[in-house]
C-alpha cells in the first residue's frame, strides 16, 4: 500500500470510529504548522494501526482508553470515550477499563478518569434522547415552508 492508499483508507477509519463531524472539525483546523501532523496521524494512527486486522475496533478502544487514562491524556480521553461508544463498547465495559486502570495506574487517574468519562457519557445520552425525540416527532412543516407566523 502506498501512502495515498494508506491516507484514503486512514481517513475512512478515522471517521468510522471518531466521526464524520469530529474529523470534518480537525481537518477545517488544519493549517501549514499542523498539516503535516495530520497527514501523520491519518496515514499511520488510523491508515497503519487502526487498520490492523489482530484486534477488534472494540479492543483497539479498550487499549487506547486504558493508555490515555494512565498518562493523563484528558482530552483526548473525552474523545475516545465516545469512540467507543461509536466501536461497540458499553458503558459497562468502560467502567470496567477504568477499574483496571485504577488498580495499575492509581486511584487519582482513575478518579479523573471516571469524572471524564462520564461528563462524556451523560453528554452522549443527552444527544441519544434528543435523537430519539426527534425520530419520534418529526417537524410537520418541510424546511422552507413555516405557517403564517413566519410571513
Amino acid at each position: 500500500m502506498d501512502d495515498e492508499q494508506r491516507k484514503a483508507q486512514g481517513m475512512s477509519v478515522r471517521r468510522e470510529v471518531l466521526g464524520d463531524a469530529h474529523v470534518d472539525r480537525a481537518v477545517a483546523g488544519t493549517t501549514e504548522f499542523t498539516g503535516p501532523f495530520q497527514d501523520f496521524i491519518t496515514r499511520y494512527a488510523w491508515g497503519e494501526v487502526w487498520s490492523r486486522p489482530g484486534l477488534t475496533r472494540a479492543e483497539r478502544s479498550i487499549v487506547t482508553l486504558t493508555a490515555l487514562a494512565a498518562l493523563q491524556h484528558e482530552g483526548e480521553l473525552a474523545m475516545h470515550v465516545k469512540a467507543a461508544l461509536r466501536n461497540g463498547l458499553t458503558e459497562a465495559q468502560i467502567r470496567e477499563v477504568l477499574l483496571q486502570v485504577g488498580v495499575y495506574a492509581g486511584v487519582p487517574v482513575a478518579n479523573r478518569a471516571f469524572a471524564i468519562a462520564q461528563r462524556v457519557l451523560e453528554e452522549q445520552r443527552v444527544l441519544e434522547d434528543q435523537r430519539v425525540l426527534e425520530e419520534q416527532h418529526p417537524t410537520e412543516a418541510a424546511p422552507g415552508q413555516g405557517d403564517a407566523r413566519d410571513a
